[in-house]
């Protein structure tokens, strides 16, 4: 009887460990808006991502960047489309415990008003062409050690892009 509860609790503690790791490289994954509208990058809206290693040498990292904008008259937000999608980029190889990278946009602002605008960056862990592993970010605030931000250190959910 001492057996069978000891192989009980080794699954359990086995999953708790399993917890711990997805949880110490959740923060390693996020997308933030690290470049809005600047005097050094005018109508432009920067898109960054982090996404976490695995630690596997075979496997590759990818993320693909999308633009959306927000419509006032339906309330909600849509891809811009092609010129907003950078497509997936390889970002390296998962053995390492983080990657970052990111696109710039450069948008035509209205004539009156703003965009509101966002990103949403999807990431992809690959073995060969089989995707392991696929998660989705919206772009949110408190990232600050990202690189090519424009003001350093600024990290925001959304930008607005105006005249």
């Amino acid at each position: 009887m001492l057996a069978a509860t000891t192989m009980l609790c080794v699954p359990a503690r086995g999953d708790a460990a399993t917890q711990q790791q997805a949880d110490s490289t959740a923060s390693l994954l996020w997308a933030t808006v690290n470049v809005c509208d600047t005097t050094d990058h005018p109508d432009t809206i920067g898109i960054r991502g982090s996404m976490p290693g695995s630690g596997v040498r075979a496997e590759e990292m990818y993320m693909r960047f999308q633009l959306q904008y927000f419509a006032t008259d339906d309330k909600t937000w849509h891809n811009i489309g092609a010129t907003g999608d950078s497509g997936f980029i390889d970002v390296g190889s998962a053995k390492y415990r983080q990657r970052q990278s990111g696109r710039n946009f450069t948008v035509q602002p209205p004539k009156t008003g703003a965009f509101k605008l966002r990103g949403t960056v999807t990431f992809e862990w690959r073995n060969g062409t089989e995707v392991v592993r696929r998660e989705r970010k919206r772009t949110t605030v408190g990232h600050g050690n990202t690189a090519g931000a424009d003001p350093k250190g600024f990290s925001a959910a959304t930008c607005d892009v105006a005249k």
